[in-house]
C-alpha cells in the first residue's frame, strides 16, 4: 500500500531541495507539477501558464497530478509529493478561479498522509526564477491559502523549521518513517 506524504507551503519555501534530498535518500518522489506544466507549455509556446491563462494551469496541473497518482498506486512503500491536489484546490482560490466540483472530489478521495508537512515563507532563500515569477508577498499569501485548503479538507498541518536541507529531511523523516 502507498503511503502518499505532502509537502505543501508557498514559492520558494525550500520544498523541492528538501525532495530532492529525500529522494537522493531512496525514496520515491514526485516532482511538482505545476513547474512541470509551466516547462512544457513554455517549451510549446502555449497558454496554460499562470501568467496568461490560470484556469487552463490549473487543469494541466490537475491532470497531472492525478497522472502522478496514478503512476504510484501500486507503490509498496512512502511516496513524497512536491505539493498535492489539495495545492491546486488552494491556488483555485488564491486566484479566485471557480473550483470544479470534479477538483474537490478529487481532495476528497486521495487522501494524503496525515500530517501533511508545510514549509513557511522563509525571506533569506526566496529567490525567481524562469517559473517562479512570484513576489515574495505573494508567496506568504499561498503559504497561508495553502494551510486554509489542507485544514479545510481535515489534515493536521506540521511547520517544517527554517534549516539546512538534511535537517529539514531529518524532521519529516523522523516523523513519518522512524
Amino acid at each position: 500500500m502507498t503511503t502518499p506524504i505532502v509537502l505543501t507551503g508557498g514559492p520558494g519555501a525550500g520544498k523541492t531541495a528538501v525532495i530532492e534530498h529525500i529522494a537522493h535518500l531512496g525514496f520515491r518522489c514526485c516532482e511538482e507539477v505545476g513547474r512541470q506544466v509551466i516547462q512544457s507549455q513554455v517549451e510549446q509556446g502555449g497558454k496554460a501558464v499562470p501568467w496568461q491563462d490560470k484556469t487552463a494551469f490549473r487543469d494541466r496541473m490537475l491532470s497531472a497530478e492525478q497522472a502522478n497518482h496514478a503512476r504510484v498506486a501500486d507503490h509498496k512503500g512512502t511516496v513524497f509529493f512536491d505539493r498535492g491536489l489539495v495545492d491546486i484546490y488552494g491556488y483555485s482560490r488564491l486566484e479566485g478561479l471557480m473550483v470544479p466540483s470534479s477538483l474537490v472530489q478529487a481532495c476528497e478521495a486521495q487522501r494524503y498522509h496525515d500530517p501533511v508537512f508545510l514549509f513557511p515563507p522563509w525571506e533569506a532563500i526566496f529567490t525567481n526564477d524562469k517559473e517562479r515569477k512570484q513576489s515574495f508577498a505573494e508567496a506568504v499569501a499561498t503559504f497561508e491559502i495553502m494551510q486554509t485548503a489542507y485544514r479545510h479538507f481535515g489534515y493536521t498541518l506540521v511547520e517544517v523549521p527554517r534549516a539546512p536541507v538534511h535537517i529539514r529531511a531529518e524532521f519529516i523523516l523522523d516523523r513519518v518513517i522512524r
